[in-house]
């Protein structure tokens, strides 16, 4: 028997009909509140709330910003800078409050807290409003139950699969003792704007090794190519990795947990990922990390990401997920100087991430009933150089566990 420790409420959309994984729950809104708070006081609570259950963890990062206007309040004077993350996960009460310290603030003086961007995971609803210092108001009062701590990982199934050195195979195609180094539909993802194409030294014998083990673990060599190989009708300058377990049953899970152990790359157009696809098609798919270097903004030391996509049929009807500054979310960082835990719990009532052991995202599984493949890859999305930093992924363990 399965035992899931998730939310602290109890789950608002268990009767939601996700239509054999083709629907899912509207995002809830995030709004901030107008708060009160007595001239004396030590400290402010300001609310943020959603108009609504989330199916999914909901993100939101705030700041304090000065007033405007004569009776603004100055921060380092009448109050301190505040910033903040404010977290809902599925279950959580619909009202949070962030405390803002005060230091010296007379009858009438104001601030602000606003949103630094939109949510990850909710519309946004109100992104900023006034803080009041009121002598006659009945203060705005603080949140301060109801909320669950984020989940540790473990695991409660059997342990089905794992990669080791002296064990791990991979062919072209794949089975049932070796990964395949080809997607289930081929070597290339031109849709996506790929511009990498995924090798095998085999059939490529000329190349650089696409995969080889070191002392840390097997590496995931990407790199431009000394001569451009013609696939499909298309030339492609790049090279990609990939191990697919399409062909790989034992790598197959319903409900259970994978987790990799990995060091990413850095280098600007490598697009690392772990993710999974049903065996009955493309679309569900559950992304349990990539890494978007082919985004200018995309830091793989502090940036983590976690999605689903919904449909039927090679069709996507939705998707939902979180792209998050991790270290000042969640104090996680260094990812690509060190090796760290990439996880994933499926259950039949929520699909929860972690990184090194701590929930990062959870969402109400929309996908239930479905078997899962793993893939784990880089690919490469540029037209530059490429020969900034390191291309390579290094997983240094990958385990599957059935429940």
């Amino acid at each position: 028997m399965q035992v899931e420790d998730t939310a602290a409420g109890t789950n608002s959309f268990a009767t939601f009909d996700f239509a054999n994984g083709t629907r899912f729950p509207a995002k809830a809104t995030l709004s901030i509140g107008a708060a009160v708070f007595n001239p004396g006081a030590s400290v402010a609570y300001v609310p943020v709330t959603l108009n609504q259950p989330t199916p999914n963890t909901v993100i939101a990062r705030v700041i304090t910003v000065n007033g405007s206007d004569a009776n603004k309040a100055i921060s380092g004077y009448q109050y301190k800078t505040t910033e903040d993350v404010v977290i809902f996960r599925p279950g959580d009460p619909l009202r949070q409050t962030v405390s803002v310290p005060i230091l010296d603030a007379a009858d009438g003086q104001q601030f602000s807290l606003k949103l630094r961007e939109a949510p990850w995971g909710a519309n946004q609803g109100t992104a900023t409003n006034t803080v009041t210092a009121d002598a006659d108001a009945t203060p705005t009062a603080a949140a301060t139950w109801g909320f669950r701590n984020p989940r540790t990982f473990r695991t409660y199934g059997t342990l089905q699969y794992e990669m080791t050195k002296d064990t791990m195979r991979w062919s072209d195609a794949g089975w049932s003792g070796a990964w395949s180094t080809k997607l289930s539909h081929g070597r290339a993802q031109p849709a996506n704007g790929e511009t990498g194409l995924y090798l095998d030294e085999e059939l490529y014998p000329w190349v650089e090794a696409p995969l080889r083990y070191t002392d840390e673990g097997l590496v995931f060599h990407t790199q431009k190519l000394w001569s451009p190989i013609t696939y499909n009708g298309t030339a492609y300058n790049y090279g990609s990795v990939v191990l697919s377990g399409h062909n790989t049953p034992a790598t197959q899970i319903g409900y259970g947990q994978y987790e990799w152990v990995a060091k990413m790359p850095t280098r600007r157009g490598s697009w690392p990922a772990f993710w999974l696809i049903s065996t009955s098609g493309w679309p569900p798919e559950i992304d349990v990390y990539e890494g978007f270097g082919y985004q200018s903004y995309w830091d793989f030391d502090r940036h983590i990401s976690a999605t689903i996509h919904g449909g039927s049929g090679g069709w996507r009807s939705f998707q939902r997920g979180t792209n998050i500054q991790a270290e000042q979310a969640y104090g996680l960082s260094g990812f690509s100087e060190g090796f760290h835990r990439y996880a994933v719990d499926i259950g039949p009532e929520y699909i929860t991430w972690f990184v090194d052991g701590l929930e990062t995202y959870q969402s109400v599984n929309p996908f239930r009933g479905f078997r899962f493949y793993p893939i784990m890859d880089v690919a490469v999305k540029t037209t530059g150089s490429y020969d900034d930093g390191s291309g390579d992924m290094v997983v240094k363990s990958f385990r599957a566990w059935e429940n």
